[in-house]
This record gives structure tokens, C-alpha cells and sequence, in this order.
């Protein structure tokens, strides 16, 4: 039984999560450069079974494609091209910094912590992952 991993895909990093072998919990890996997340993703599959990686995908208000998805699409590409074998699945990432800035806020954390972007980032790859899993389980 393999994990799912959720991957925040930025232009600078790209913020990581993956769940438990059950699929229950999601859990932050943390962040990495975007020129390096190919080979981290190969050292973790290494040691972990991964059947899926879940995509962010972001859209405007209006239910379009937002200007990132231009640097995402490639990404996606070439992750296919690394892991053929993998499942890839986008899913709507719609307001998850701003929820991702708020959780981080509200577990008190000091206002330097707040500000770190590779922090937010890991966070909102935690609630895309999340919310992924509940989609599956509601359907």
C-alpha cells in the first residue's frame, strides 16, 4: 500500500506533504528549491511507496487556470516522464496560503514564523493533501 504525496508546486519552492501508508493523515515533508524537487522526490521513493502525487491546482474566482498554472504544467510533464508508473492528480489549491498563513497564525506562532514563506508553503501542501483525502472519502 503506497502513500500519497501532495506537491505545492512555486516558481522558488515547492512545498511537500504526504500521508500516512493508511491514507489518514496528512503530514508537512517541508520545502524544497524547485530545481531540486525531482531529485528529492527520487531519493523519497527510495525508501517510501508512493501510488499517487496530488498536483496543486490553482484557479482564479472564476474557476479558470491562474497565471502560475503556465509554470506548472511543464512541471507536471516532466513528473510524468520521472515517474510513469505514478498516478498524478491535480486538485484545486483555491485560498490554501491564505488558510495555510491563518493555521500557522492561530497555532500561535511568533510573527517571524509567520513570515516564512517555506513554512506557509509546507503548510498549504498539508491542506491540499488533506483536503484531497476528504474528496475521496466524500465523494
Amino acid at each position: 500500500m503506497g502513500r500519497i504525496l501532495a506537491i505545492d508546486y512555486g516558481r522558488k519552492r515547492v512545498g511537500l506533504a504526504v500521508t500516512d501508508e493508511l491514507k489518514i493523515i496528512a503530514t508537512a515533508l517541508g520545502t524544497v528549491h524547485s530545481a531540486d524537487v525531482i531529485a528529492y522526490l527520487k531519493r523519497y521513493l527510495r525508501d517510501n511507496t508512493v501510488e499517487c502525487f496530488v498536483v496543486g491546482e490553482p484557479k482564479d474566482m472564476t474557476n479558470r487556470p491562474s497565471e502560475a498554472e503556465r509554470f506548472i504544467i511543464p512541471f507536471v510533464k516532466n513528473l510524468r516522464k520521472c515517474f510513469p508508473d505514478i498516478r498524478i492528480e491535480r486538485y484545486d489549491e483555491r485560498f490554501t496560503s491564505l488558510m495555510a498563513s491563518r493555521a500557522i497564525m492561530e497555532a500561535g506562532a511568533k510573527k517571524k514564523d509567520r513570515q516564512n514563506k517555506a513554512l506557509v508553503d509546507a503548510v498549504s501542501a498539508t491542506l491540499i493533501l488533506q483536503s484531497y483525502l476528504e474528496s475521496q472519502a466524500n465523494p
